[in-house]
């Protein structure tokens, strides 16, 4: 999945500014005839839109630099030349788009059909038509270096340690197709897939493993964490059976320490822990352990065999629709 490019865009140029002069035999001809050029056209706009069928931000990977169409070079008989048509990229819901130089967002394209026009294309140059002694040249089209940066849109976002279960939970609750093995970061893009509630029905995001550092680059690094920045809750799967020497409760402290170090808005999200692996013998003694140690509320849960799973997605459900409220 392509989330972030560069690219380098730039507007149309003015069309030129005609200087021709009308004769017939009837004209008189002292100073060369009646002025009659026309001006130059307007230089085509570069402008972003934000198209629900595109999903990725692909196609700036192969082609990174737009130019627009200049405008057309006016003419006789007061003829202007023709604006050009705007280019029109189209980028995934959720785009935002920064200018590469300050990193000030020029807009946050997070609605389908949103739209921001990131250079303007030239003014056309002024034909003899106006019977002025000065005549303007055409402008040339601006310029601008883009940084593009996509944040997935989704209700929920699942975070976890590698191997905690999280592609097993998001394709059982979904018709997501995540891929599933027994090795750390076997997802390396983040995941979409749609949950059918009871009454509504929301999206949930599965991002790669976090491991301790991943906020500094460490693992897949931090490029995945901006796709939970939008989500409304957090969904803390955790392997309740523990392996390698930590416990439920390490991987809780490392994904909460990862999430603030990123952002400390992350932290601030509503938070469903996890108990994930039920099905697995040591996991019922080290969930009584962790509930000792979080006084929170654990869904405990076999994403395996589907045990556990209708109470988490109702409960998530729930708090969606009385934070629409």
């Amino acid at each position: 999945m392509i989330d972030q490019a560069r690219i380098s865009v730039k507007g149309g140029d003015g069309g030129k500014g005609c200087r021709c002069f009308y004769r017939d035999k009837y004209t008189c001809r002292a100073g060369g005839g009646i002025p009659d050029g026309g001006d130059g056209g307007k230089g085509a706009d570069v402008i972003l839109v934000a198209d629900k069928s595109v999903s990725t931000l692909l196609d700036f990977k192969y082609k990174r630099v737009f130019i627009a169409d200049n405008g057309e070079h006016g003419s006789g008989k007061d003829k202007k030349g023709k604006t050009a048509e705007p280019l029109v990229l189209t980028v995934p819901v959720g785009t935002i788009v920064r200018e590469d130089a300050t990193g000030y967002v020029l807009r946050d394209l997070n609605v389908h059909g949103a739209s921001v026009t990131v250079v303007k294309g030239g003014a056309g140059g002024l034909g003899n038509m106006h019977k002025t002694e000065r005549y303007l040249d055409p402008k040339p089209g601006e310029k601008r270096d883009l940084v593009l940066e996509l944040k997935l849109i989704a209700d929920v976002g699942i975070v976890g340690v590698p191997n905690a279960g999280k592609s097993t939970f998001i394709n059982k609750v979904t018709h997501a197709h995540s891929k599933i093995a027994n090795y750390p970061f076997t997802t390396l893009d983040p995941i979409l897939g749609v949950v059918h509630g009871r009454e509504s029905t929301f999206t949930l995001a599965d991002i790669p493993g976090l491991i301790e550092g991943s906020h500094n680059g460490k693992g897949l690094g931090d490029k995945f964490l901006r796709h939970i920045e939008r989500t409304k809750i957090l969904l803390l799967v955790l392997d309740m059976a523990g392996g390698e020497g930590k416990t439920a409760l390490d991987d809780y402290k490392i994904l909460n320490k990862e999430l603030n170090s990123y952002s400390k808005e992350l932290t601030k999200k509503e938070q469903f822990i996890v108990a994930n692996k039920m099905d697995l013998p040591a996991a019922k003694k080290n969930l009584v352990l962790f509930k000792k140690k979080i006084k929170k509320k654990v869904f405990a849960v076999s994403a395996l065999l589907g045990n556990g799973l209708e109470e988490v997605i109702n409960a998530v459900e729930k708090k969606l629709q009385k934070n629409s409220r």
